[in-house]
């Protein structure tokens, strides 16, 4: 286990840190309350309003006071809202989700990671380039990149090319969150097929999430599964490239997450204890009431930090390989769907 990573995580609690990010998660909390009530009173998504809402207060994502709160709304009320969404599903529904779909998902995501480095290739950029924007597409997104660059040599141009595809597949997982819904509709899909392209094409879990619960609490559920499925994929890759780059170079320096997320554990658990009916129903109510606001605030502060600007400053060929890989990963799961 990573002692660093462990002693950081418990140091966010600190009455201290508390302090510092309450401003900021206040914000979160009031558009996320402000969504609910629009959309409570009025109808429409409630996840989409919390996002379009926080859009309209982004110039907040650069205020030192709100920045610390609008950071820990995101990342660890997020990943604490996914992982109590465990007690939503059992094993009786992944059961129900059968074997192909999870195989086209894993089959879609590796084929991914290689588009990325014969994509790298291409344009004559280092194939550690293609690695990195491949598997945070394939995997997790924002998170993916950052676990996969800390086992990739360490040079100026990893750092900055790392940074750009953080920003890069954020926004691009934004803009799937409102599009795909969308697609899928066109599509056809039914609502388990709908949650298979979702949880299996979309970059983040915050969008896969948003998403999914757009359409269906029975698409999001599978979207989640699904998603959490590629997650767990990034244990393999990233012990795979650390063996390949320890070979090549004899030692790596690794300043990371551990490599199997803690929401990761909690989702597993929860889902587990779900199963065996160890949790009674009104328990499980209250929990699946806390996944959804602490979701719906995590959304808020994700909008908050989105800037659709942002993409112009980063140079074509980042921008130009994560639109391939989103568009190679989307098309191959919409075949794989339309086939079987």
């Amino acid at each position: 286990m990573n002692i660093p990573y462990l002693s950081s995580a418990v140091a966010m609690w600190r009455p201290s840190a508390v302090r510092k990010n309450w401003p900021g998660v206040a914000v979160a909390i009031v558009i996320a309350l402000s969504a609910t009530f629009i959309s409570s009173n009025y109808g429409g998504p409630q996840l989409l309003y919390a996002l379009f809402f926080g859009l309209a207060f982004h110039f907040l994502s650069t205020d030192k006071t709100c920045q610390p709160g609008i950071e820990f709304s995101s990342k660890v009320l997020l990943r604490a809202g996914v992982a109590l969404l465990g007690v939503r599903i059992t094993v009786e529904q992944i059961a129900s989700v059968g074997l192909t779909p999870l195989v086209i998902v894993i089959g879609a995501l590796l084929a991914t990671i290689g588009f990325g480095c014969v994509l790298a290739r291409w344009l004559k950029r280092p194939v550690e380039e293609g690695i990195l924007s491949g598997g945070a597409v394939a995997i997790c997104g924002a998170s993916a990149a950052l676990a996969i660059s800390a086992v990739l040599p360490q040079t100026k141009e990893t750092e900055k090319f790392t940074l750009l595809t953080v920003v890069g597949v954020t926004t691009l997982s934004t803009l799937a969150m409102i599009v795909y819904p969308l697609l899928v509709n066109i599509l056809g899909f039914d609502m388990t097929q709908a949650g298979i392209f979702i949880g299996g094409t979309i970059h983040d879990v915050a969008q896969v999430v948003g998403a999914g619960y757009l359409i269906s609490n029975h698409t999001g559920d599978i979207a989640t599964f699904v998603k959490l499925t590629r997650v767990a994929f990034l244990v393999p890759v990233v012990i795979g490239l650390l063996i390949v780059y320890r070979t090549k170079n004899g030692t790596t320096e690794i300043d990371a997450p551990p490599l199997v997320p803690f929401f990761l554990i909690g989702f597993v658990w929860l889902m587990i204890a779900n199963s065996l009916n160890l949790i009674p129903v009104h328990v499980a109510g209250l929990i699946s009431d806390a996944s959804r606001a602490l979701l719906v605030t995590a959304i808020a502060a994700l909008g908050v930090k989105t800037s659709f600007q942002s993409l112009a400053s980063l140079g074509w060929r980042p921008v130009f390989m994560l639109i391939m890989e989103t568009f190679w990963i989307a098309l191959l799961v919409i075949m794989a769907m339309l086939a079987i």
